[in-house]
């Protein structure tokens, strides 16, 4: 058997940017995936050989047979399997013989929080294959890889950021990445050193990556470079902002562009101040970064907006969204000492707006994919 653990992520900063070509600076967290990987007897697949996937979080397994996945509508099995398999789909479409495999997964990554459990589930499972099989894949190739899962087989238009620092992430580092080249860097984040604390208040407010809301940004910033004639947003500079948007004729697109040529603009910002010492600084950062996705990019929902008020009113150097949109995550630079209060600040604001009660939890940068055993 062979057992790999991959992270869920926080976005520090760096919204919507990864799509975009753009520059993101997230760190994985302690919650994670393990997959489990061994070989199975062909006879226990109705005859045929195939593959068993099971999650401790499902009741059911999922079995398919081998010579049926590759080209196989993966809409036919449960959305969680979709992770599992349609890695094994790729690489057999690759030409590898993928033999009659036995997978088991184990997620403590919360659902729909917007902290990246479906990155953690692919990402475990690919490195557990790549390393159960032999193949020798490299980093550039397991990215590829588990990017084009939630692409193609899933459907999920996300840019790769998530798979990234999830194969990638450094304990006590923020890892910086360059969506376009798709080279990282470790970035320090001594929040201990500092004192800060990084408070994760839940709003339990659901998102999905691939509803349609996701799709049609991607889409606005795609037609916006078209109408730029760039090659990707990231190719319009802080500089160069003002004359970009007077080249736009529709209003939305205008926001758009602002909030991507801007979150660009911020996550540089933070990384020359994390490398320079300066963590405590980079608090209006992130709360100017919230204020791009409520009033720009228009992806934050009341609940996220609440949690982020009560944050900065209760002494958070910065606070903002992080995730997608449309619900989720928000996070808050907290000195230590203040943890508490701060939470409780939370919590009140949300009995008062009638929302049901957040989750509260502190991150760390934590160690990326890694073989466990």
């Amino acid at each position: 058997m062979t057992v790999w653990r991959a992270p869920g992520r926080i976005n520090l900063v760096g919204e919507h940017t990864d799509y975009n070509d753009g520059f993101v600076l997230p760190f994985a967290l302690e919650v994670g995936c393990t997959a489990s990987v061994s070989d199975v007897s062909a006879a226990g697949v109705e005859g045929s050989d195939g593959w068993t996937v099971r999650s401790a979080q499902q009741r059911e397994p999922v079995v398919v047979r081998r010579s049926g996945l590759a080209g196989a509508d993966l809409e036919d099995v449960p959305e969680w399997s979709r992770y599992v398999l349609g890695a094994l789909w790729l690489l057999t479409d690759r030409g590898v013989d993928v033999p009659p495999l036995g997978i088991r997964v184990d997620s403590d990554v919360p659902s729909g929080a917007g902290l990246s459990s479906s990155a953690a589930l692919v990402c475990s499972v690919a490195r557990a294959v790549d390393d159960h099989l032999g193949l020798g894949l490299d980093d550039d190739a397991l990215f590829a890889l588990t990017r084009d899962v939630e692409n193609d087989a899933v459907g999920a238009p996300t840019g790769g950021m998530d798979q990234l620092v999830s194969l990638r992430g450094e304990a006590g580092h923020a890892l910086f990445c360059d969506m376009r080249s798709h080279e990282t860097r470790s970035v320090p984040l001594d929040l201990d050193g500092d004192g800060l604390t990084v408070l994760v208040a839940d709003t339990r407010a659901p998102h999905r990556h691939s509803d349609g809301e996701y799709g049609a940004r991607r889409r606005g910033c795609e037609e916006a470079a078209r109408q730029l004639r760039v090659a990707a947003l990231r190719d319009v500079t802080a500089d160069d902002l003002d004359a970009a948007l007077g080249r736009l004729d529709d209003d939305e697109l205008r926001r758009y562009v602002r909030h991507v040529v801007t979150e660009d603009d911020r996550v540089l910002s933070v990384v020359r101040l994390l490398d320079a010492g300066r963590l405590a600084d980079i608090g209006p950062l992130l709360t100017a970064s919230h204020r791009s996705m409520r009033d720009d990019f228009r992806i934050t929902v009341p609940e996220v907006d609440t949690a982020v008020d009560a944050l900065l009113e209760a002494g958070a150097l910065g606070a903002r969204m992080t995730g997608g949109g449309f619900g989720g995550c928000v996070i808050g630079l907290v000195p230590t000492g203040s943890v508490e209060a701060a939470g409780e600040a939370v919590r009140r604001a949300f009995a008062d707006g009638g929302f049901g009660e957040p989750d509260l939890f502190t991150a760390e940068p934590s160690q990326g994919a890694h073989r466990l055993g």
